[in-house]
């Protein structure tokens, strides 16, 4: 079965933005840009594949702060901060400066020194199909990684790396939670042209390539997105729960209260704060080389998931966004383990429901997940309000549904399938019942249908087990997508 194409045209820009023109494609990914340059002559590219290259020197400064901003905090007293029982103060005599800056003198020497020794430390450069990295001084380390395992490539930029015009680029493979390389810090230009690099080299282009252009696809903006959280029954609930503690506090005059609403209150700023910051100026894009994404407000990060690297898809439908037609899109990528996989799980924090279900069709090419005719488990009276379930099946896609109140489509293809069996639980014997799951790499998305009879649920598994054989056996992809 061929997949098409990578990442097709997109159906338009969002958030009031029309259809967007499709950029000049040419070998391989386009053209010189038209018009006389202006400004100066841009640096010369670089090329990772020539020489051993190193991180960038202001890595150096960044070590040093870091170890000397760990030393002041674990050292307890200084001779400018005092503590005692009257609180903290600060003691600004020229002589406790003089001693301060008599015991920082060598600790900021001490730190530079091992900053220096951890930059020279590290080297890197491309060879042939693989990137080399060289650790260490006293005992060398070298490490060979195949490009065509990369399943993503993510250039993250904190608020410190940004002040430096620093970037850490982050290379994600397939094999666990010790699978990740991180090259912390590049200059920014450094970091997106190793990026592109890597990219085009993992998919079978000359590593001087040009970087793919892109076309936008979404962007969130962030009424949007702040609605979106604020739109969940947690929340709400949390919310409710404030209130009515500080009314109980003020009404009975009890202040012991607010040592409960204040856990309370901490929940809700975490809850709805974290996923503003990290999903604030939320664009996605389809290019050539895999689909972009970039957010981010105090940490931006730009992710570049290649094609053919999405495992699984769910579409997720809180009850309160429904009334918006809202919808989240969450995915399983190989590659991405623990709290990578938690902050990069997200393909759309909140859109259209027809815009996620648009960009499910572009990141398996080829198919309709609504297209797919969904049966309920056949027995009514165990579709409780929090339970109902439905799954069905076609020549490319298995796709389950389950919930009410946060309604979940998870989506995967027969070719990404990796087993399939059939569980069933001490209940669910006893009612001749059983669960078909079709399994992706560990992730966010599992694909289950719930509670089918057990001679239908073996006929699913048979059926399923088929299809995902025959799908790859057709598959005419290969890790070099670009030949």
């Amino acid at each position: 079965m061929s997949m098409g194409p990578p990442y097709g045209p997109p159906p338009g820009y969002g958030s009031g933005h029309g259809p967007t023109p499709a950029p000049p494609y040419g070998p391989p990914y386009g053209g010189p840009p038209h018009g006389p340059p202006y400004g100066p002559p841009p640096k010369p590219p670089v090329h990772f594949s020539v020489g051993v290259h190193r991180l960038h020197v202001s890595t150096v400064v960044i070590t040093a702060l870091s170890i000397m901003v760990i030393v002041f905090i674990l050292g307890g007293d200084s001779p400018v901060v005092k503590v005692d029982a009257n609180g903290i103060a600060l003691v600004l005599t020229p002589k406790a400066l003089a001693q301060c800056l008599l015991i920082m003198l060598p600790v900021g020497a001490a730190a530079m020194i091992v900053g220096f020794w951890i930059w020279w430390s590290v080297k890197f450069h491309i060879s042939g199909d693989d990137l080399v990295v060289e650790t260490g001084i006293l005992q060398r380390r070298n490490r060979r990684i195949p490009l065509s395992r990369i399943q993503a490539v993510d250039v993250v930029r904190p608020l410190v790396s940004r002040i430096f015009g620093l970037a850490e680029v982050r290379v994600e493979l397939a094999g666990g939670d010790q699978a990740e390389t991180k090259f912390r810090y590049l200059g920014r230009s450094m970091g997106e042209q190793l990026r592109a690099e890597l990219l085009a080299r993992a998919a079978g282009l000359p590593g001087h390539t040009p970087e793919a252009p892109e076309r936008p696809y979404w962007r969130v903006g962030f009424g949007s997105l702040l609605g979106s959280q604020l739109l969940k029954l947690p929340v709400i609930g949390g919310l409710a729960l404030f209130v009515a503690l500080l009314a109980f506090g003020v009404v009975y005059t009890e202040p012991g209260v607010l040592a409960a609403a204040l856990p309370v209150l901490l929940g809700l700023v975490r809850g709805v704060m974290a996923p503003l910051l990290m999903h604030t100026n939320f664009k996605a894009a389809l290019s050539p080389d895999g689909l972009r994404l970039r957010y981010g407000l105090i940490e931006t990060r730009m992710q570049t998931v290649p094609p053919g690297r999405v495992q699984a898809v769910r579409v997720v439908e809180p009850l309160l966004w429904r009334g918006y037609g809202w919808a989240r899109l969450d995915v399983t990528v190989a590659g991405y383990v623990g709290e990578r996989q938690v902050l990069s799980s997200v393909l759309l924090p909140v859109a259209p429901r027809h815009i996620a279900l648009q960009l499910v069709g572009l990141v398996f090419p080829g198919t309709n997940a609504e297209a797919v005719r969904l049966l309920p488990a056949p027995r009514s009276w165990l579709r409780a309000p929090f339970g109902k379930s439905a799954a069905g099946t076609d020549d490319a896609l298995f796709v389950t549904q389950r919930g009410r109140v946060c309604r979940r489509l998870d989506v995967i293809t027969h070719a990404r399938a990796q087993s399939v069996r059939l569980t069933a639980g001490p209940l669910q014997r006893l009612l001749r019942l059983g669960t078909v799951h079709v399994d992706a790499p560990p992730g966010p998305v599992q694909v289950a249908a719930d509670n089918r009879e057990l001679g239908e649920a073996r006929a699913i598994v048979e059926s399923a087990a088929g299809r995902a054989h025959r799908a790859r056996a057709a598959d005419q992809r290969t890790d070099r997508w670009a030949t």
